[in-house]
C-alpha cells in the first residue's frame, strides 16, 4: 500500500491557508492547517508528524527565530518549503535552511505543487531529504 503523504500548511491568511488545502488534497495529500506559531509547534510535536512542512514564516503569536529553532531541533530532517514573499524569505533564510522556496504570487500554486512533489518523491525514495542551504529555482 502507497503512503498517504501529509503536509502541514502554516500561513496566517485563512484564505491562502484553504486555496493551498484544496490545492494540496486535490493532489492526493493528506493536509493540516496552522494558523499560527503555536499550531505549527503542535504538530512537530504530534505523535504522527507531517512528512513536509509548507511554511509562511510571517505567522501571527511566533517570533519566527525561536520558532524555527524550536522545529529544526524537533525534526531536523523535516522539509520544509517557504511560501512567502522574498523579503520576507531573505530574514527567515539565516534561520533556517529552508528545503526550498517558493515566493508567492499569481501562478506560484503550480510550482509549489511541484516542488511538493519533487520533495516528497525523494523522501520516499531516499527515506529522507538532504537539507539545501539555497535552492531558488526559477
Amino acid at each position: 500500500m502507497e503512503k498517504k503523504f501529509k503536509i502541514l500548511i502554516a500561513d496566517r491568511n485563512s484564505n491562502v491557508r484553504e486555496f493551498l488545502r484544496r490545492e494540496m488534497l486535490a493532489e492526493g495529500y493528506s493536509v493540516e492547517l496552522a494558523e499560527n506559531g503555536r499550531e505549527v509547534l503542535k504538530w512537530a510535536y504530534h505523535r504522527e508528524p507531517v512528512d513536509l512542512l509548507i511554511l509562511d514564516p510571517d505567522l501571527p503569536d511566533a517570533d519566527e527565530t525561536l520558532l524555527l529553532k524550536k522545529l529544526r531541533q524537533r525534526i531536523s530532517y523535516l522539509p520544509v518549503v517557504f511560501h512567502t514573499f522574498f523579503p520576507d524569505y531573505l530574514v527567515a533564510s539565516k534561520i533556517i535552511n529552508p528545503t526550498e522556496f517558493v515566493e508567492k504570487g499569481g501562478s506560484s500554486i503550480e510550482k509549489l505543487k511541484k516542488v511538493v512533489k519533487e520533495i516528497l518523491f525523494k523522501t520516499a525514495v531516499t527515506g529522507s531529504v538532504k537539507i539545501e542551504s539555497e535552492n531558488l529555482r526559477s
